[in-house]
């Protein structure tokens, strides 16, 4: 198989901080030392200033309308990544009473620990036999009186995704939609709360999305940091201390990218969607069809962002690794905890690239 055309750039799989739309890279280095004529970089700029508060409010107005976030949510752009907001989620939302869990694979794992620090935490529910699947809401313990029910849309590391929004439970709704927010569309009003780090399909690492109804703000605990709190950054339009201007306007420019984006008669977040799912498809085709490679999450559960997959002979693994490098195919070397290979497939993620993958695992499986 020959290497991709080398004017084009290999094709990344890293899990985060991820690919991001080769047109939004070309766009920033062309603002690099003037954006639009201010004589200034974006990271040089002041964020008390005009100029960086026009491009705050354009990404706020995006993001609300991709996702049709209602007026009565905040949307802040925080700082400490997704593993920060398993503190500030309790600390804010949590009254220091109950709060319930579900724990679907590693990063539900993380937050649900991390909570107890604040609050009396009790786990709803968790899949038998290890994280491979979803347990049906059903079967799930809900306390009526905990101040939220969190669970984690999409498990970067064990690939299991929610292809649905838990239902008819009392207590508000927290998601931690790191690794598939702005895949699809998303039903933001049957949420509490919604955070998300960037680096996945949103920009690079070093801002995060928080969406949270009001109603929900004004409770954080004494021991919250002030420029934590929730209430403290609405009120202050996410700039009580200073932001992380350059990411918000990287983010900026990735929210515009994903509007422009059209699949036939779809536009924005649905073509997006479409996009997704056709690429999903085509790996999780190759995978089932191999004798070679095997993927063990349930099927109606498969992530659409991050496929994990084994070679039925590990012994392969560094050959595997190896020759995809030489193709132009990186960062495919699975998670620590769980071994194997890990494709994550985000939007800035072409189809070519999902193509030039199955092509190079399909001719390895005939050479081995």
């Amino acid at each position: 198989m020959p290497m991709p055309d080398a004017a084009r750039r290999p094709f990344n799989f890293s899990a985060g901080p991820a690919t991001m739309p080769e047109e939004v890279l070309r766009q920033a280095a062309e603002e690099m030392l003037d954006w639009h004529g201010t004589g200034m970089s974006v990271m040089e700029m002041s964020h008390r200033g005009d100029a960086f508060g026009s491009i705050l409010t354009q990404a706020e107005s995006d993001l609300r309308e991709l996702l049709a976030i209602p007026a009565d949510y905040a949307v802040l752009f925080a700082q400490g990544g997704a593993l920060a907001q398993n503190a500030l989620v309790p600390l804010n939302l949590s009254r220091g009473a109950r709060a319930d869990y579900v724990v679907t694979g590693s990063w539900s794992t993380k937050s649900e620990r991390e909570a107890r620090k604040y609050c009396d935490v009790h786990v709803a529910a968790t899949p038998d036999g290890g994280f491979g699947d979803i347990p049906p809401p059903a079967s799930w313990q809900v306390r009526d009186d905990a101040a939220y029910l969190h669970y984690c849309g999409n498990e970067t590391i064990d690939g299991v995704e929610f292809d649905f929004v838990p239902a008819g439970f009392a207590p508000p709704l927290v998601a931690d939609m790191s690794s598939n927010i702005l895949s699809r569309p998303l039903d933001v009003a049957a949420h509490g709360c919604i955070y998300a780090g960037a680096q996945k399909n949103i920009g690079p690492a070093g801002v995060t999305l928080v969406i949270v109804r009001r109603d929900l703000l004004g409770h954080a605990l004494p021991a919250c940091p002030s420029a934590f709190d929730y209430a403290v950054l609405d009120a202050n339009r996410s700039m009580y201390n200073t932001p992380p201007t350059y990411a918000i306007y990287l983010a900026g420019l990735v929210l515009q990218w994903i509007r422009r984006q059209r699949d036939g008669d779809l536009r924005g977040l649905a073509a997006v969607a479409e996009r997704n799912r056709r690429k999903a498809a085509l790996l999780y085709d190759c995978i089932d069809a191999s004798s070679l490679y095997v993927n063990r999450v349930a099927p109606g559960v498969r992530s659409r962002m991050n496929v994990p997959f084994q070679l039925r002979d590990a012994s392969l693994d560094a050959a595997f690794l190896d020759g995809a490098r030489e193709h132009g195919l990186l960062q495919l070397k699975g998670h620590k905890s769980v071994g194997g290979m890990r494709a994550s497939i985000y939007n800035a993620m072409p189809e070519a690239g999902v193509r030039a993958l199955v092509d190079y695992m399909r001719d390895f499986e005939r050479r081995h």
